[in-house]
């Protein structure tokens, strides 16, 4: 290429204008898809302001440079023709894909979850970061960034945990048999009343499960705010503790016999009674 066909005064405007397109036109596009991604989440939800934003800023890129192309002489025709039969070639291509960004859209519609929102996919548990045609983001507990395929959500099971404002964490407790299960009963209902973060409308409620191998097992229900997971879970757990010591009430655990082996003697085994 010419040198002096670069530095000419059409090439100079020509370049002028696309630096104030770039310069002007960017922040442009940026600050209309951030300030139309909060409204629509203001007034819907953020996984629409997202997904608005996203397209917004993807149309005005796309705006941008066929507009510089046009500037730099490009046939725009044939630049269109071929970017339409690469992209038949890149659909039979990615199959995969548009199955994702079908369930994009049938997650769109059903809304089992919104950004924000804790679920549980598999063996994975975390907070929904984004909701995008492809994939869905999520962060987990101990801040590992995670992506999962929108078809996976489809097929596969999904817990919404933060759906509704309350929750119900139940807990299973073990006593020795020697304990009365009445008073049982009793305490683990008290320890629940107690609670600050236990809710009392719905009611904590207690079950007598089941006869254990070494204990009685019971189940503690207790109703929450969703937000107070942890707090819930700590304090309760101390509190039985606690009160189980206080009222002297036996909480049984494993034992474990040793047996020798044929090559060893036995181990001295010795009973002693002793009188109070």
């Amino acid at each position: 290429m010419n040198l002096t066909n670069i530095y000419s005064p059409d090439m100079l405007i020509i370049g002028l204008r696309i630096f104030i397109l770039l310069i002007i036109g960017m922040p442009v596009i940026i600050i209309f898809s951030r300030f139309l991604k909060k409204i629509l989440t203001h007034h819907f939800n953020a996984h629409i302001g997202i997904l608005f934003q996203k397209a917004v800023f993807i149309f005005g890129v796309t705006l941008i440079i066929i507009t510089i192309l046009y500037e730099l002489g490009y046939n725009l025709s044939a630049i269109l023709g071929a970017a339409g039969i690469a992209s038949v070639a890149i659909g039979f291509a990615a199959q995969t894909s548009l199955s994702n960004i079908i369930s994009g859209i049938f997650l769109y519609w059903e809304r089992p979850f919104q950004v924000s929102d804790i679920i549980r996919v598999g063996d994975t548990t975390g907070t929904v970061l984004t909701i995008d045609l492809l994939s869905i983001k999520l962060r987990t507990f101990d801040n590992l960034f995670i992506r999962i395929p929108n078809e996976t959500i489809i097929k596969g099971q999904v817990t919404t945990v933060t759906r509704y404002p309350i929750r119900r964490m139940d807990i299973n407790i073990g006593v020795a048999y020697k304990e009365d299960i009445e008073n049982i009963m009793r305490i683990l209902k008290d320890v629940a009343k107690c609670n600050p973060y236990s809710l009392d409308e719905p009611e904590p409620i207690v079950v007598f499960k089941d006869f254990a191998e070494s204990s009685l097992l019971f189940m503690l229900g207790l109703w929450f705010e969703k937000s107070q997971f942890l707090d819930l879970k700590n304090s309760i757990m101390r509190d039985i503790k606690n009160r189980f010591d206080k009222e002297g009430v036996e909480i049984p655990f494993p034992h474990i016999s040793l047996y020798s082996g044929s090559a060893t003697e036995p181990f001295p085994i010795s009973i002693v009674n002793q009188k109070k």
